[in-house]
């Protein structure tokens, strides 16, 4: 964050969190992203922005399309890396698609995008409250 953008009574944090609760519909994917990218750019952390709303916008997605229930989206950011989790209601695990050789598919690409766009992803158990689990992903600044 820049220094003369912060007002004089807050000291500099070293660590944010965030959190949104994003409904079952289908604009919570745009909504979310959006909201990551908004964080990241007060916290002048552009380089991770494209990369977190791709992220982003695919575990939302996967929430829409295989869940009957909302999301819940937290972010995690300090100077050393960006944490995003994105919990929903269902226990099912995500699977990994990855298509065969040679052939372009359509759908079904989400988890296969993060795991190659994120630098580590992952499933957390979620149980806390009407969550079951969170799928998770972290990148960390260039350098």
């Amino acid at each position: 964050m820049n220094p003369a953008r912060r007002a004089a009574h807050r000291p500099a944090q070293l660590a944010y969190e965030y959190s949104l609760f994003a409904p079952a519909d289908a604009t919570a994917p745009r909504v979310c992203r959006d909201f990551v990218r908004a964080v990241l750019f007060t916290h002048d952390r552009e380089t991770l922005v494209m990369p977190a709303a791709l992220c982003t916008s695919e575990l939302v997605t996967n929430v829409h399309l295989h869940t009957k229930g909302a999301a819940m989206l937290r972010i995690r950011l300090n100077p050393a890396r960006l944490h995003v989790s994105v919990f929903d209601e269902s226990p099912d695990p995500p699977v990994v698609a990855h298509p065969a050789a040679g052939v372009a598919a359509c759908w079904g690409r989400g988890l296969a995008l993060v795991e190659e766009v994120a630098d580590t992803w992952g499933v957390a158990d979620g149980r806390t409250g009407r969550y079951a689990k969170g799928v998770w992903f972290e990148l960390r600044p260039a350098g």
